[in-house]
Order: structure tokens, then sequence, then C-alpha cells
């Protein structure tokens, strides 16, 4: 099976899932993994599936047949390379201002960790006003870099810029 990653974006909408699904289901593809979201009226994503090598083509060109209603872009994945390292979670959270994401992930960059999976948001906080924003981040780390030491520079930029980092369990 070849890997391909379908990244889209659209104006959202009921039905825009179910469409793509579709087209892979037509296809004889398999719907492997996903991260949809729908931010400030726009629904995007990135979706992993895996198709038969001599049906990839055809699957491209019925997704572009989505054009108006979603951009999909298409790429060749990698398949599924087992990634050396140890992954480390952490939860990140504080009052909300420009930068934040830029400096954790200056850290984690420095450090050689690559970030596997982020989640982020701004809420409203409850009692203080303002908002809050919350970070899920799970990095993996080369074998030679120490978890001690990811969490000692994230707990020192935390202090700089005001925000709790939690190691998840």
């Amino acid at each position: 099976m070849t890997t391909l990653v379908l990244t889209v974006v659209g104006d959202d909408r009921a039905g825009l899932v179910s469409a793509v699904a579709d087209i892979v289901d037509a296809h004889g593809g398999n719907w492997e993994n996903s991260e949809l979201a729908e931010l400030a009226g726009a629904f995007a994503g990135i979706i992993e599936v895996s198709v038969a090598p001599d049906r990839a083509d055809a699957v491209r060109a019925a997704l572009e047949g989505l054009a108006g209603t979603l951009t999909v872009t298409v790429h060749a994945g990698a398949g599924s390379a087992a990634t050396a390292g140890r992954a480390v979670t952490f939860d990140l959270v504080g009052n909300d201002r420009p930068g934040i994401v830029r400096e954790v992930s200056a850290v984690l960059s420095a450090r050689g960790a690559s970030i596997e999976r982020m989640s982020t948001q701004t809420t409203d906080a409850a009692m203080a006003g303002g908002r809050l924003f919350e970070a899920s981040v799970t990095v993996t780390l080369a074998p030679e870099v120490a978890v001690d030491d990811l969490v000692a520079e994230l707990e020192r930029l935390a202090a700089e810029i005001q925000v709790d980092v939690t190691l998840a369990d």
C-alpha cells in the first residue's frame, strides 16, 4: 500500500469529511489517521490514508474534484518509520500573549526535540478575565537527550513567560 497525506481546508459546512471519505473508499483506500477541526469558521485537517499504488493517481484526481468546496493537497507519505528516542508529553497553561508557541518551540528545537503532536487553544479565564493559553505537546527526544534537561529548560522558560508546565505521565 501507498501512504498519502492529505491536507484539507475549506469553509466549514456539513458533509466535508464524508466527501473525502467517500473518495478514499471508492478507490479502495483506508482512512488511517487524522486530525480535523473547525477553526474560526474554516474546516481544516490532515489525513493519512493508504491506497494501492496503482490507485494513488486516481485518488488524487478525484480529490481535485472537491475544488470549490475544499482545497486538498496530497503529499506522498513516508510510511510508518519507527522513531528512535523517547516520547515525552507536557501540558502548558498560562495567560495568553503573543509569542508563547515561538518561545516553547525554540526551546524544543534547541534540544533537538521533534514535535510529534501539538494541540493548542485559547479560552476565557473564568475568574480573572482575559484569555488563557493551553497546549498539550508530545515530542520525541533523541536517545542522548536527557528528559530532565528538557524539563529544566521548559521550567526556566515557564517562569520567564509566566506559564505552568506539567510533564504528563
